[in-house]
C-alpha cells in the first residue's frame, strides 16, 4: 500500500503559458476542468487545505495558463484554464484553445494522466461548453468524474431536482460519478480526494 500523501508538502511547481513549460518528470496528473468561475480554485484550496495557494480571480478567465500542483512528490493536480469567459479577446480565446489542447495532445507525459475532473455548477448543469469538453473526454477515452459546485447555494429540493437532471444527461458515460460539493461547508472534499486516490493509485490520509 503506497504511503500517503503529505498535504503539507504541496507547491504550485509550474505555471505554464506556453506547452513547452509542461514539466518533464513523469508523476501521476489529475487535470481540473470547467467554466472560468465554476469554482477550480476554491477546490484545489479546499482539498489542500490551503486558503490562498490557488488565487481566487475576481476577473473570471483573466489568466490563461495551465497550473501544475505538485503533492509531496506523488501527484500533480492541474488547473486548466477555465473557458466560456465571454469577454475574452479572440487572440486570448485561441490561447486557451492551443494551451488546453496541448495539454491533451502535447503533454510529454499524458500517459500518466489519470482522470479529469470537470467541474459543473450545480445550479446550472451542464452548458454547452461543458458538453463540448465532456464529448472531447467521451471520444478522446480519458477517464472522467463531475465535480458539482456550489451546492450549498441551493435549497433541499432544488439540489435533488439539480443532480438528478445532471445525473440523467444522456452525454455522460454510464456509471459516471457526480460528487456534490461546496467550498463554504467542506461537503465533498473526503469524496473528491477519495476519487483522486482510488483513480491514481495514491492515498489521503492515514
Amino acid at each position: 500500500m503506497p504511503s500517503p500523501i503529505n498535504l503539507q508538502n504541496v507547491t504550485l511547481r509550474t505555471v505554464a503559458g506556453e506547452i513547452r513549460q509542461f514539466p518533464a518528470y513523469p508523476l501521476p496528473q489529475v487535470a481540473l476542468s470547467g467554466r472560468s468561475n465554476v469554482g477550480k480554485s476554491s477546490l484545489i484550496n479546499t482539498l489542500l487545505n490551503r486558503k490562498s495557494l490557488a488565487r481566487v480571480s475576481s476577473a473570471p478567465g483573466k489568466t490563461i495558463t495551465v497550473n501544475f500542483y505538485e503533492l509531496d512528490g506523488k501527484l500533480f493536480l492541474v488547473d486548466l484554464p477555465g473557458y466560456g469567459y465571454a469577454r475574452r479577446s479572440r487572440e486570448e480565446q485561441m490561447k486557451w484553445s492551443s494551451l488546453t489542447d496541448g495539454f491533451f495532445t502535447k503533454n510529454p507525459h499524458i500517459d500518466r494522466l489519470c482522470a479529469v475532473a470537470q467541474l459543473v455548477d450545480s445550479r446550472i448543469g451542464l452548458t454547452n461548453d461543458d458538453q463540448v469538453m465532456i464529448d472531447y473526454l467521451n471520444h478522446a477515452g480519458i477517464p472522467y468524474f463531475l465535480v458539482a459546485t456550489k451546492v450549498d447555494k441551493l435549497n433541499a429540493t432544488e439540489r435533488a431536482e439539480n443532480l438528478a437532471s445532471l445525473s440523467a444527461h444522456p452525454l455522460l458515460s454510464e456509471g459516471t460519478r457526480i460528487l456534490p460539493f461546496s467550498a463554504l461547508t467542506g461537503e465533498g472534499r473526503e469524496e473528491v480526494l477519495r476519487t483522486i486516490g482510488g483513480l491514481c493509485g495514491v492515498r489521503f490520509g492515514k
